[in-house]
């Protein structure tokens, strides 16, 4: 269920920041990338897949990257505690990236009833996942001290 919030823009960080101290983080090892298959029949997924995504012309297959891609991604996944309110969260750590890195972002959002219901699959560049991971950390310290 999306919550709403109606808080100060102070409240919204101090929230949010308390939703990422108690989130599970995980980075997933090696580098992802995205590769395209026509649209039509569901392409053939390996478990290693993360995501299949199609529009009207092609389906987008996430999985670790060949090496021969362009762009490749950092990963790292976010499990949330169940009943926490983390609307705002996407677009509150995305802007902090922004911020800190000078980074966009690709957020992918899957449900599991088992742990928590909503997670999220976070892409950065490849190269940036060290910066990104640290900022999450910082984010972490900083609740803690404020007791959060």
């Amino acid at each position: 269920m999306v919550s709403i919030s109606h808080e100060t823009p102070q409240e919204t960080h101090a929230r949010l920041r308390r939703v990422l101290a108690k989130a599970e983080l995980r980075v997933l090892p090696g580098t992802w990338a995205y590769h395209e298959h026509p649209a039509g029949p569901l392409p053939q997924a390996s478990g290693d897949v993360l995501a299949l995504v199609r529009d009207q012309e092609s389906w987008s297959v996430l999985e670790p990257a060949h090496g021969e891609e362009e762009e490749v991604f950092g990963v790292f996944a976010f499990h949330f505690p169940e009943a926490d309110d983390n609307s705002g969260f996407v677009g509150w750590l995305a802007s902090t990236l922004k911020d800190e890195l000078g980074t966009g972002v690709a957020v992918l959002c899957g449900y599991n009833s088992k742990q928590g219901g909503v997670y999220d699959y976070w892409l950065v560049p490849a190269h940036l996942l060290g910066g990104a991971e640290a900022c999450v950390r910082s984010l972490v310290v900083q609740a803690d001290e404020d007791g959060q």
